[in-house]
């Protein structure tokens, strides 16, 4: 995701007993990510708010908590069974990716030394860095879940290091109470943030009482915080033949911005722009006629993507639509931005950068 946040049905690192009912006003505040943790309900009513959390179309999250490591061991299992999209937490990814590995959930463990419930975090920055670092070159780690506010050193520093250094995702978790904070997270180059007790018990200034006016704060805060987000967006181009030179020139007309995404590209359309550009730094996927539409779907299906730009051509063959029909279905099922246009892909990179809204 781009800069973010995840809400979560929790107090006290607990998932909380009416979280079923408190899940509605959340969705009614234009939340998209929503977790809760092992910890605190049944498994048949975890169920009952992840399938909820889909059917809203939303990406839903588990948060380990209990670090040990039978408990740590039984939540990865839960995670499989209630098949979220995220797991987040825990200390033991060896053990842990061998559970899911088999399943397309996101996993995002925690850097440094994790003790105790409430968890916190402990040792120097150097020390979680280079646990940071290990994790991240793990296969079957897509990112981390940096425990930030819960370090009793220096946090904006910490978080900086862990950032620059995995060249994974870093959400940060834990004691977000304050605007100020997350802009701390934004400035520092995470993807994003969760709360859930400060929102719960309405800590943040809001226009009215709730659940639903406290997730709206939190928002218009996000939106405000990733105007100074430093997290590159992960931008697919693709194009059909008869409009590769107009996703080339428009390419040309934005490259510098451009130059700080990430770029992804089907096979012919990345060479072309490697060629035409050379600046840019493009992942290729297949040729679509070799399976790399189908890469790029799965892609959008796995969070991997905060937009698809795609020049299409609206004079070709209801036949050659297939591609563009299949990856607008997934764009819309996982709330990934999919444009067609230069106009329409300009609004895109307006978003990139700040510029009257952002990409969320």
């Amino acid at each position: 995701m781009s800069f973010d946040f995840i809400f979560m049905l929790t107090a006290n690192d607990n998932t909380i007993p009416d979280a079923r009912e408190r899940l509605d006003e959340v969705l009614a505040g234009g939340a998209r990510h929503v977790g809760f943790k092992d910890v605190g309900l049944p498994f048949d009513e975890l169920k009952d708010l992840a399938d909820r959390i889909r059917a809203a179309g939303g990406r839903s999250y588990l948060e380990v908590v209990s670090l040990e490591r039978e408990a740590e061991l039984a939540s990865a299992e839960a995670a499989v069974r209630l098949d979220v999209d995220c797991l987040l937490g825990g200390i033991r990814p060896s053990e842990v990716t061998r559970i899911i590995s088999r399943n397309p959930i996101r996993y995002f463990p925690f850097p440094g030394r994790v003790t105790g419930h409430p968890s916190v975090l402990e040792g120097s920055i150097d020390e979680i860095v280079e646990s940071a670092q290990s994790l991240a070159a793990l296969e079957g780690v897509h990112g981390l879940d940096l425990l930030a506010y819960r370090f009793s050193g220096d946090v904006p520093a910490c978080m900086r290091a862990v950032c620059e250094a995995s060249g994974k995702p870093v959400v940060v978790a834990g004691s977000i109470d304050s605007e100020a904070r997350v802009q701390a997270v934004a400035a520092a180059g995470a993807v994003g943030f969760t709360v859930g007790t400060a929102a719960l018990t309405g800590e943040f200034p809001a226009d009215g009482k709730g659940v639903t006016a406290q997730v709206r704060s939190v928002l218009a805060m996000t939106n405000r915080a990733a105007r100074i987000s430093t997290v590159p967006r992960r931008i697919a181009l693709v194009a059909h033949n008869a409009r590769k030179a107009q996703l080339t020139a428009w390419v040309g007309r934005h490259v510098h911005v451009l130059e700080r995404q990430r770029l992804v590209c089907t096979g012919g359309t990345g060479t072309m722009l490697r060629e035409a550009h050379p600046s840019l730094v493009i992942h290729r996927l297949q040729r679509g006629t070799r399976g790399g539409d189908q890469q790029l779907g799965s892609l959008v299906a796995t969070g991997e993507l905060d937009a698809v730009i795609f020049f299409a051509d609206p004079k070709a063959n209801y036949s050659n639509d297939v591609d563009l029909i299949a990856l607008t279905r997934l764009a819309i099922m996982h709330d990934t931005p999919i444009v067609c246009s230069p106009t329409a892909a300009d609004l895109v990179l307006m978003a990139c950068e700040g510029v009257g809204g952002t990409i969320v």
